[in-house]
């Protein structure tokens, strides 16, 4: 098993990337919860990450001891497909440029978070880390993954030539509050919470819902994401990157019939085969991380239920943001 490393000093600076968003505002409040004092956050609106002299400025005047690295420029399958330029260079900038300054302020401790779509799209299941670059990546996102995979080799490059004990992990589909709601640019799950929760409240008789329903995804918990963080912050320490994952998945037309329960959706379900429905199943080997000493304590109904509750407090009414931020 990888080296564990020495437990957290909740009194250390930790520098939050990311934090207005799904998995970074998570982490900022798992940290609080677990007693962390100086608990820095970075939103897009207080540094450009793209910009390297300023994220550069920004992080060598905190010094902080610790990275957690969930900024991102993310999307579904329709903006993935539409603007790979822009997730390609968005991402690879951000990464680049936050490590670099990184690396110049003697930050000890770095979590990179990248994302299962990084394995090939026809991977054995569950996916292992070891299936990384064996095969052909899934075409409507490729230009992410490329990306995200030049953030787990950038970690390794730099724990091999300058001796840094950083680590990547690579979460599979992230869902809860917090997560981005727009009606285009979102993932599977908040696509699904919003399309229904708008027809229970138009009174509509029928939803559409992309594909045939017949792919297989797994989801985390954004709070078991940011517990998972800490824990391998404290307990893992090895170059290859750590799945985070709960070990088991379901059909996108059992999502789709979880979802329609949680927001009283009771008419009928629409398939547009003509949309494309990406990787055919996405499971993730989560072996390593739980032979760290972890485990998922939020299962998917319950965690559906109360994503499914935020929304409609937080967003759907009068003022609140589609988009989640």
């Amino acid at each position: 098993m990888p080296a564990a490393s020495p437990a957290l000093d909740p009194s250390a600076t930790v520098l939050v990337a990311g934090s207005s968003g799904l998995v970074g505002s998570a982490v900022v409040r798992r940290l609080r919860a677990e007693g962390f004092t100086s608990v820095v956050g970075i939103r897009s609106s207080d540094v450009d990450l793209t910009d390297a002299r300023a994220t550069l400025d920004h992080v060598t005047s905190l010094r902080p001891a610790v990275v957690i690295d969930a900024a991102a420029r993310v999307g579904g399958i329709a903006a993935n497909d539409a603007e790979p330029v822009e997730f390609l260079n968005d991402n690879l900038r951000i990464q680049t440029n936050l490590f670099a300054a990184a690396h110049a302020a003697d930050v000890d401790r770095l979590l990179f978070l990248g994302s299962s779509c990084i394995y090939p799209k026809h991977s054995p299941q569950p996916i292992p880390e070891s299936a990384l670059l064996t095969g052909p990546l899934e075409e409507t996102n490729d230009a992410y993954a490329i990306a995200k995979i030049a953030g787990v080799v950038a970690v390794k490059s730099y724990r091999r030539q300058y001796g840094r004990r950083w680590i990547s992990a690579m979460p599979t589909n992230v869902y809860g509050p917090g997560d981005n709601f727009h009606p285009t640019r979102s993932h599977v799950l908040p696509a699904l919470i919003r399309r229904f929760h708008e027809a229970v409240r138009s009174g509509a008789g029928e939803v559409v819902v992309w594909g045939s329903g017949t792919p297989r995804r797994e989801f985390i918990h954004v709070d078991d994401l940011a517990a998972a963080c800490l824990h391998l912050l404290a307990h893992y320490d090895d170059p290859s990157p750590v799945n985070i994952g709960v070990g088991e998945d379901l059909t996108i037309a059992d999502l789709v019939a979880l979802v329609a329960d949680a927001t009283g959706f009771t008419g009928r379900i629409a398939w547009d085969a003509s949309r494309p429905d990406g990787t055919p199943r996405k499971l993730l080997d989560v072996s390593r991380l739980l032979a760290t000493g972890w485990k998922p304590r939020i299962g998917l109904a319950e965690g559906v239920r109360s994503t499914v509750r935020w929304y409609a407090d937080t967003l759907a009414e009068p003022g609140g943001r589609p988009d989640g931020r």
